[in-house]
């Protein structure tokens, strides 16, 4: 188990890696940093001195390790259009656009794995079918198109749920969280379902493909014979073996959902991480847009590790094939 972490740890330091490098390259040929940062009018003795404060005048290899060193401190320089420290920038919108993921998530889950063995166990049933209908939907559709629905009909329409913003917030330190008031729900909640019916869509599917699979195999046969419930069989064997390839991709998914949630906060201007990157791309604000980079590979790189330990926990098989190797 040990070798096991430790080889995950070294390949999960090598993806980081090669993320620093592609970010650090935005630096290199995506504009000139020193005239973003002082403007056209500076002089060239002015330019040169703010170059060599930086460190910019310096070798490729030097200035590359001084950005890695920065970047595991969690440091990317000043904004160029706000002047103020990306680190701050990316602490106020993070807890936005995980209080968004997190819901989201959680709501495709919940969702998603009971649809999917409802319709696996009443295959051909008018309900089950209408839910594999509606999923094709939410596969077909892109996301700002459902956005774009969901407010003309529950914000406009109906009137019945805000359009844009997170609402009312309630300061938790430096945490700041919409769930503890009722606003703050009210402006969650299209958000939520527009990030999340894609994925739910996948997992719904996912489960009930497996489910069948899983249904077919001779020890559920065998556990049958024995006499045991239909409940028994679903949920204690059927369900629990359905579970692995859907922890893969549930983890995925997760890292999905916070890293391309910036199509969702752009809709409803919900003021997270994937709406500050747009602005950040829009004004070639290169130090936000590393830094989401990074901290986007990094949200990857943790989920993988962790759905590799869960497996463990969920595939006894896994435990039994690792230690009769190591032996």
């Amino acid at each position: 188990m040990i070798a096991f972490v430790a080889r995950r740890l070294l390949q999960a330091a090598a993806v980081m890696l090669v993320v620093a490098f592609v970010a650090f390259s935005l630096f290199q040929y995506v504009g000139d940093p020193v005239l973003a940062m002082v403007g056209q009018d500076a002089t060239p003795e002015e330019r040169q001195e703010l170059r060599t404060n930086l460190g910019l005048d310096q070798p490729f290899h030097v200035q590359f390790a001084r950005f890695v060193g920065n970047a595991a401190q969690g440091e990317f320089g000043l904004s160029y259009r706000q002047g103020r420290k990306v680190s701050t920038l990316l602490g106020e919108r993070l807890p936005a656009t995980l209080e968004l993921s997190l819901v989201a998530a959680a709501l495709a889950l919940l969702a998603g794995i009971p649809m999917g063995v409802y319709t696996a166990l009443r295959r051909g049933g008018w309900l089950a079918n209408a839910m594999l209908a509606i999923s094709l939907l939410g596969v077909s559709l892109p996301t700002f198109l459902i956005g774009i629905l969901l407010i003309l009909l529950f914000a406009v329409m109906l009137g019945w749920l805000p359009s844009y913003g997170r609402g009312e917030t309630l300061a938790l330190g430096w945490w700041s969280t919409g769930l503890l008031s009722l606003d703050g729900w009210k402006h969650l909640v299209l958000p939520a379902i527009t990030l999340s019916l894609f994925q739910l869509t996948l997992i719904m599917r996912l489960v009930r493909s497996e489910m069948l699979e899983v249904l077919r195999t001779d020890y559920i046969r065998f556990a049958r014979a024995r006499g045991l419930s239909d409940r028994a069989v679903h949920f204690g064997h059927a369900l629990r073996n359905t579970l692995v390839p859907v922890i893969t991709i549930a983890g995925l998914q997760l890292g999905a959902i916070i890293a391309f949630s910036i199509i969702t906060e752009t809709v409803f201007q919900w003021p997270g991480m994937g709406l500050l990157f747009i602005q950040a791309v829009q004004s070639a604000d290169i130090p936000i847009m590393a830094a989401y980079l990074c901290l986007i590979a990094l949200v990857f790189v943790v989920i993988n590790l962790m759905v590799d330990l869960l497996y463990f926990a969920v595939d006894p098989r896994l435990r039994i094939d690792r230690a009769g190797a190591s032996h």
